[in-house]
């Protein structure tokens, strides 16, 4: 189990950030009243969501400029900023209070603090994680890789497809992460959630899903403007 880094001064760590790991990416089509009303969507943005498509993310980054961590996030869709349409990330977790200092400052990702329990199989893979808050569970997720690994990377996709957008304290932030790595087949055999920490996707039905491994990614500046 992933220990809550509770440091009393988190030190600061500038973007850009260079980060290896592995994780799962869940596409789901979700019902219109939790993309709309059950997302914890920010207020400036949620008149403005599009999209019945949301996206599941685990992430075990084994290297980053705060150190490694665990990450479970939820985007519910698209959003306007500033006239332009990008994916937005709604909740999120991480097992780093530094990556929830610096995250917020950098990107404005709304990251909060929770523990993790990654259970791996005899090959390697993810089978099954566990978030926590407070010792008790609040997301409990199954997952199956399978098939040939394929190379993956973002250079071959135009950026507004991995560009993102974020509200946070009165500020807009954009930044356009870019990643590479290997990409399996995967399912999410099931999902057991809490709603009142974290979007229902048992609520949803799985469209596809892959197991990324040993990714390297660099999360650049954002391009910060006043609301």
């Amino acid at each position: 189990m992933s220990k809550l880094e509770n440091p009393p001064q988190v030190p600061t760590c500038p973007a850009p950030w260079n980060l290896t790991g592995s994780g799962y990416v869940v596409a789901l089509r979700m019902p219109q009243q939790v993309l709309d009303c059950e997302c914890f969507v920010p207020d400036s943005l949620r008149p403005s969501r599009r999209g019945k498509i949301a996206y599941l993310m685990f992430v075990d980054y084994t290297s980053s400029d705060v150190g490694p961590y665990h990450e479970l996030l939820f985007i519910p869709g698209s959003f306007d900023f500033s006239g332009k349409r990008y994916l937005s990330i709604s909740k999120i977790y991480v097992s780093s209070e530094a990556s929830v200092v610096n995250g917020q400052c950098n990107w404005g990702i709304p990251k909060a603090v929770c523990e993790f329990d990654v259970q791996y199989g005899a090959d390697g893979d993810i089978d099954r994680v566990r978030a926590l808050l407070d010792g008790q569970v609040f997301a409990d997720l199954r997952f199956k890789a399978f098939g040939p690994r394929l190379p993956i990377h973002t250079a071959i996709t135009p950026a507004g497809l991995h560009t993102l957008g974020q509200h946070w304290q009165g500020r807009e932030y954009i930044y356009t992460p870019s990643a590479r790595g290997h990409t399996r087949f995967a399912r999410l055999l099931s999902a057991t959630i809490d709603a009142r920490h974290f979007p229902d996707i048992a609520k949803g039905k799985p469209l596809a899903a892959f197991r990324i491994t040993d990714f390297r990614m660099r999360f650049p500046l954002s391009q910060i403007t006043q609301l």
